[in-house]
């Protein structure tokens, strides 16, 4: 089955995209807490006439800052490089950005990361609605910049306004080659 992986810091709103896209409220379990998810979470996307899996989504533990213990965090990262590296069934990494504050430094060595080990990917800014009306257009344009992308290329979301969900599921369909 093809899978597309997410990743991004500690609470950038990957369980909240998660449930935008599946139409559901609490699929992924949302937490205000980082490191909330400290394990690979598969969650299997279905066709909507018959339910038959199609594909999955997989929620990796969050980069950055994180309320859990050095031992548990210490396992992390061999975790999802394996992951990234090995898992032959991977067909895109979505790289969540909040929208709110930007491409940090751990974004963009994420980024340069998975450029380096050729892993096809796509960047995806969460938290629309929290980006000011009067200075949209020119967090696009910085965020694109930053990320080295063309504005086009950045989907921008909000799980909370249901902003971009469906433009960002009808590339997720596309890239897992479900049509």
């Amino acid at each position: 089955m093809p899978e597309a992986a997410i990743v991004g810091r500690s609470n950038v709103g990957k369980s909240s995209l998660i449930n935008a896209l599946s139409n559901r409220r609490s699929l992924a379990k949302v937490s205000k807490t980082p490191g909330r998810t400290q394990l690979l979470n598969y969650f299997v996307l279905n066709d909507g006439a018959n339910r038959d899996p199609i594909g999955a989504v997989v929620d990796l533990p969050g980069y950055g800052f994180a309320k859990v213990p050095a031992r548990i965090k210490a396992g992390w990262q061999a975790m999802i490089e394996g992951y990234l590296l090995e898992r032959e069934q991977l067909q895109m990494v979505l790289v969540l950005v909040d929208g709110e504050v930007g491409p940090t430094a751990l974004d963009l060595a994420m980024l340069d990361w998975l450029r380096s080990h050729m892993i096809p990917h796509s960047v995806v800014a969460t938290k629309h609605d929290k980006v000011k009306a009067a200075v949209r257009t020119k967090r696009k344009r910085e965020l694109a910049e930053k990320c080295h992308l063309e504005q086009g290329d950045v989907v921008w979301t909000s799980a909370e306004k249901n902003v971009g969900i469906d433009v960002l599921r009808s590339r997720l369909i596309t890239w897992l080659d479900l049509e």
